[in-house]
């Protein structure tokens, strides 16, 4: 799972397999280390969640989760909807733009480094 952070926007990029661990319902998570200091890291977790009426974060200490209702999850999977937006009302603070994505190939990587991404709907596209 990949993440980009810019602004209060964030955005997730899912391979083939963390997406089918996410509908078996396990928590996709990645954590970065900053220093060795065992405090020092930075968890980012994608799951399903059953009683969630829309995609929401949740940010505790040093871990950030982003909740997916499950059936939006399934419906996402199933089909080809790229990805899930959802715009997040942060109060005072403004809103926090979520997308969530499959992660298509990379049209200029080898076949290694796309192994578990999702077929690139343009790969077929000449210029």
């Amino acid at each position: 799972m990949k993440i980009r952070m810019k602004g209060n926007s964030l955005r997730l990029r899912v391979s083939r397999s963390e997406l089918a661990r996410l509908l078996a319902g396990d928590c996709v998570e990645e954590t970065i280390h900053f220093a060795p200091q065992a405090s020092a890291k930075f968890t980012y977790a994608l799951q399903q969640e059953s009683s969630a009426k829309s995609p929401t974060v949740h940010y505790t200490g040093s871990r950030v989760s982003f909740l997916l209702p499950a059936d939006q999850a399934y419906v996402w999977a199933a089909t080809d909807q790229v990805g899930i937006a959802e715009e997040i009302s942060l109060g005072t603070f403004g809103s926090l733009a979520l997308l969530i994505e499959k992660d298509f190939a990379c049209l200029d990587r080898s076949d290694e480094d796309n192994r578990d991404s999702f077929s690139n709907p343009h790969a077929d596209a000449t210029c």
